[in-house]
């Protein structure tokens, strides 16, 4: 695709969940974005995503012999919160290459949780969501901000989650979500889908079309109530969905038993 030509025309964004070449699209437009990623979540959130991310990983309620796998990972953002939790180890994959550049670069020396204790090791793998190359009960935590809603098949990359996940192990899911108070919703919506996109795209120079698919890929994605259903359906148990920020975000807690 030229360079000129955006990775998210306007014609597939009534439907951008159902584009048959959805994964290598979204894995283009993150390599596009990596380099002011973290401002522009940082600036359009108002400096709440850092709170919803410290929020998931305390309802993770992270222990000294955790071992996490955080997927989707970006930049590392949701890693390195796991990290400074104390597990024994994390491990941040993500499939868009310029995305964990950023994110090794990020990871820099020794860093010490709350209690002083040394953060949890952080590795990096280069590896697709639906296809973890991670041996079947590797991990005690699996964990996604913001990312299940790009994978090309929802329910791979759940039992994907589920496969890499030991007996009593948890997942915990990060995602944008529609407020159920209909003016609440309008107004994100408005603002999410109106001046978010315009905003962030000349701020950060995208000409991917990258601030108009993400906020599209909210408001055609499952609900709360669906995507219990979906990690029930994979296999999941005892799954709690607490919203956040009047709706705008949920995080989502499912046990492998």
């Amino acid at each position: 695709m030229g360079a000129d030509k955006p990775v998210w025309p306007r014609k597939l964004l009534a439907s951008p969940h159902d584009t048959p070449d959805k994964a290598s699209r979204v894995r283009r437009m993150f390599n596009a974005i990596s380099p002011r990623y973290e401002l522009i979540n940082s600036l359009f959130s108002v400096g709440c995503d850092a709170m919803w991310r410290r929020r998931a990983v305390k309802l993770a309620r992270v222990r000294e012999d955790d071992d996490v796998l955080d997927i989707a990972s970006g930049t590392g953002d949701f890693a390195r919160a796991f990290a400074g939790a104390g597990p024994r180890s994390v491990v941040g994959c993500d499939f868009a290459h310029d995305m964990l550049v950023r994110a090794m670069r990020r990871a820099g020396g020794i860093s010490l949780t709350p209690t002083g204790r040394k953060a949890g090791l952080t590795r990096w793998c280069e590896a697709d969501a639906l296809h973890l190359p991670f041996r079947s009960g590797s991990f005690s935590i699996t964990s996604c901000a913001f990312g299940v809603r790009n994978f090309q098949d929802l329910g791979a990359g759940l039992r994907e989650m589920f496969r890499v996940l030991r007996p009593g192990g948890r997942a915990v899911i990060l995602e944008f979500s529609r407020p159920s108070n209909r003016v609440v919703r309008g107004l994100y919506e408005l603002y999410s889908t109106r001046f978010m996109p315009l905003a962030a795209s000349l701020i950060s120079g995208d000409r991917s079309g990258a601030y108009r698919y993400l906020p599209r890929s909210v408001v055609s994605f499952v609900g709360a109530e669906q995507m219990c259903a979906r990690l029930r359906q994979e296999g999941f148990a005892r799954m709690t969905a607490s919203p956040m920020t009047m709706g705008t975000v949920t995080i989502y807690i499912a046990l492998r038993e």
